[in-house]
């Protein structure tokens, strides 16, 4: 009996470590991850945000809820990285914000709008361009560009549906990423979810009521489906 329950032993810490192996990040499987660096706003955003993600649930229930994989999350810069240099961009991205105090801005979201992925669409809250944030994302441009590569493939995504959950658009996204949605082109914004873009044309029709809002926090995520927030894989600190 003691020599069984030593092998059941051995079989049972020998499978932990193998669930251990398939739990890791696909971000330490691809020499290539997709990464977004952001801001996390506070509660005032997140009830905004939620409640408008319910709504599209409702009409739209096979889109996605905003929750603990699909964090809701201000888009400073989204690249494809090398997964082994995944810690310099991490203490580079904190070397800016070392210099910076997000937490004390006051932004302010006016507007829904979607990107268009017929016959769905993908919709935010648009933010106001300020300075700050204007700023901020050049320095976190120029602090993660040495790590960066030009493009990659589905691979570099989590993903659940071993890429085919990862659209083509998104690739494209991402990897003109600075061109198309950097300085005068940034677009601050927080997703919100998916819908039929009949519905999203007849909800940016609606009237919208502004409020303002302060980031409380950063992060390095793992990119997922639609641009999603999917795995937080380094929290980073602000200043008060």
């Amino acid at each position: 009996m003691r020599a069984y329950l030593k092998s059941l032993a051995a079989l049972v810490l020998g499978l932990s470590a193998l669930l251990g192996r398939a739990d890791m990040s696909t971000a330490q499987q691809n020499p290539v991850t997709a990464i977004d660096v952001a801001l996390r706003p506070d509660a005032t955003m997140i009830q905004r945000a939620s409640a408008s993600n319910a709504r599209l649930l409702k009409v739209y229930p096979t889109g996605f809820a905003l929750d603990a994989t699909h964090n809701p999350h201000i888009t400073m810069l989204q690249q494809f990285v090398r997964t082994a240099d995944l810690d310099k961009v991490y203490a580079a991205v904190s070397n800016v914000l070392v210099g910076e105090t997000p937490t004390r801005w006051k932004l302010k979201a006016f507007k829904y709008y979607y990107i268009p992925v017929p016959p769905t669409g993908l919709a935010g809250i648009v933010i106001e361009p300020t300075e700050d944030l204007l700023r901020l994302q050049q320095k976190i441009i120029d602090a993660v560009l040495p790590f960066t590569v030009r493009t990659g493939t589905a691979a570099a995504f989590v993903s659940t549906e071993d890429g085919r959950d990862i659209q083509p658009f998104l690739i494209d996204y991402v990897t003109n990423f600075i061109p198309t949605g950097s300085g005068k082109k940034f677009n601050p914004h927080v997703t919100i979810g998916v819908a039929m873009e009949s519905y999203l044309k007849v909800m940016l029709a609606e009237p919208f009521e502004s409020f303002t809002f302060s980031p409380v926090g950063a992060a390095v995520f793992h990119l997922g489906t639609f641009g999603t927030a999917r795995k937080e894989l380094k929290a980073l600190p602000l200043k008060s």
